[in-house]
């Protein structure tokens, strides 16, 4: 089956309908799915990667944005509910870390397919509370500097006023959806976690990483990687040389 951009909340930058394994890539805040559109070019031939698209940027540019996480986690359950035809896996960075594990609960709710594996990177563990700031409500000028100092939009962009703009509902929008997330308690899922952090993150300790391993009931494991809250792009081969082998070694491929 190929993923047909008819649907927008899906971007499948290379069909291969030969895989047998599908990966769906959530991004972090502000982000969109070229974050992953590079991925399928590293995967083996057996692992398709799709990318979901969120409403607000790229070509659903125009479409109202999403502001808390129970309603957005429905409307994607939805729009992947065609595609779950074959076995599959979610990864999250940072806020796509949280949209992918509420989404494997949603879908267990539903009796409908869930991920064989959940990986998680860039994030704290949900039950961990959230102590920062509150900043998706700041007036523009604080706005834009916490934007800054989170090193997540390209420093060039700021010389650009009128590509600031344009994001900065975005962002506000994301920020809200990750400042007034609540974690409620549920049973662990059963599929195995593997969680990435990287070394320099001042945001997400190894300790809140190593706290996923009580969201399931399957294996844990936590990797460490150079970088720092951005570590999937500067660490990306090695991310994705062992997202790949615990695909492979889930699905009996070896390792």
């Amino acid at each position: 089956m190929i993923i047909a951009r008819s649907n927008p909340w899906l971007v499948c930058p290379r069909p291969n309908p030969q895989a047998i394994f599908r990966l769906f890539c959530f991004s972090h805040a502000g982000g969109s799915a070229m974050a992953y559109r590079a991925w399928a070019e590293k995967f083996p031939p057996s692992i398709e990667v799709v990318s979901i698209q969120l409403p607000g940027r790229e070509d659903r540019i125009h479409e109202p944005l999403f502001t808390q996480m129970e309603p957005l986690v429905r409307a994607v359950a939805q729009a992947l509910l065609s595609s779950l035809t074959k076995p599959f896996a979610f990864f999250g960075h940072s806020m796509g870390a949280v949209i992918a594990f509420e989404l494997a609960r949603y879908l267990r709710r539903l009796g409908e397919p869930a991920p064989m594996l959940l990986f998680v990177s860039g994030h704290p563990a949900p039950q961990i509370p959230n102590t920062q700031s509150i900043t998706y409500n700041l007036p523009e000028p604080e706005f834009i500097e916490e934007v800054k100092r989170l090193n997540g939009t390209p420093k060039e962009a700021f010389d650009y006023p009128e590509l600031i703009q344009l994001m900065i509902p975005l962002l506000r929008a994301d920020f809200e959806i990750c400042q007034t997330y609540a974690y409620t308690e549920e049973a662990p899922l059963d599929c195995p976690i593997s969680a990435f952090g990287g070394y320099e993150d001042q945001y997400v300790s190894r300790e809140s990483l190593d706290a996923w391993k009580t969201q399931t009931t399957s294996s844990f494991i936590a990797r460490m990687l150079p970088g720092d809250h951005f570590f999937l792009h500067t660490s990306k081969i090695y991310l994705l040389q062992k997202i790949a082998h615990d695909i492979h070694r889930l699905i009996g491929l070896g390792v």
